[in-house]
């Protein structure tokens, strides 16, 4: 079952089958040893983020929020050291990819070449990255236990549309609030709002696979780079931080103007992106959403899936 809700189901029916699907996912993940470490906890936080942006989908209507929203946070959370070492590496590759200066590469290069063995220290801890992922495929299945009785306690759009609606608002606000102060703390804000709101999307394409193929498509644009953008300033910190004096001054003083130019281009990309996505009033969002809902259920198969 892919992630989406279907028409036979309940929306309790449809959340648990969604939920139970993608934590299986991630105990399998683990289980199949198909995918390196890396892979494979970059997967399995991918889950939870999922699970998450659903939560939230039912949230006034789904008594045990609190708890599986945390739950799932912090067991993802404690994998996020290994993310964090590869996410410094994209970083240095997007700042080589997009510096024009021959000097300003090479000496990106060298900096990836150091952070590259430190990243490698990390993940060649197998007794280390084993333990954790150990310790989060036991919360999986404790999970798995847990997601047979979960209930929803309303039925229909009902059920969802004020999660939606509550969801959609505050990335209305986060936006609002970047444009008067893009910090690094409110820029990430805004990520999140986007990541859940592109779940909600996700799960809903059924209503009009057409129309929320291009929604989705604007809220991964975006996510993507504010997502960039957070590494960036994720990696900013790291320099200023730099304990093993692994760049000089002179380098860090390099770094950052290529961080900071290359943050200017993510921004200008994202805002109006995220115009676009938050123009409309939440509620009438809600309403309308809820109007493709309703011709949705009048039919009678669902609609063939768009990609």
């Amino acid at each position: 079952m892919a992630y989406r809700i279907r028409k036979r189901k309940s929306v309790q029916g449809g959340f648990r089958a969604t939920a139970i699907e993608q934590i299986d996912r991630s105990i399998n993940e683990i289980l199949d040893g198909e995918l390196d470490r890396h892979q494979t906890i970059h997967q399995v936080r991918k889950r939870c983020k999922k699970l998450r942006g659903l939560f939230r989908l039912v949230r006034p209507h789904f008594d045990a929020y609190a708890d599986e929203n945390k739950f799932f946070r912090d067991a993802a959370r404690d994998l996020s050291f290994v993310r964090d070492a590869q996410s410094t590496l994209d970083c240095i590759d997007d700042l080589i990819e997009h510096s024009s200066e021959s000097s300003d590469r090479d000496l990106l290069a060298v900096v990836r070449e150091r952070f590259a063995e430190r990243r490698q220290q990390i993940v060649s801890d197998r007794v280390g990255v084993d333990k954790k992922l150990d310790r989060f495929l036991g919360k999986m299945r404790k999970a798995r236990q847990r997601a047979g009785d979960w209930k929803v306690t309303d039925d229909g759009y009902s059920a969802i549309v004020d999660g939606l609606v509550r969801t959609y608002r505050d990335g209305r606000k986060a936006r609002r609030k970047i444009e008067r102060n893009p910090s690094d703390h409110q820029l990430h804000e805004l990520r999140k709002r986007v990541k859940y709101h592109g779940c909600h999307a996700a799960w809903l394409r059924p209503i009009w696979p057409s129309l929320m193929k291009g929604w989705r498509h604007t809220t991964d644009q975006l996510a993507d780079a504010l997502g960039d953008d957070h590494d960036l300033a994720v990696f900013h910190q790291t320099l200023l931080s730099d304990r093993d004096r692994l760049i000089s001054d002179h380098d860090r003083q390099t770094l950052d103007g290529l961080i900071a130019r290359r943050r200017g281009e993510l921004l200008t990309a994202a805002r109006p992106l995220a115009a676009r996505l938050f123009a409309e009033k939440p509620r009438r969002l809600g309403v309308r959403w809820g109007g493709y809902w309703k011709v949705w259920k009048m039919t009678f198969d669902d609609p063939p899936m768009v990609s």
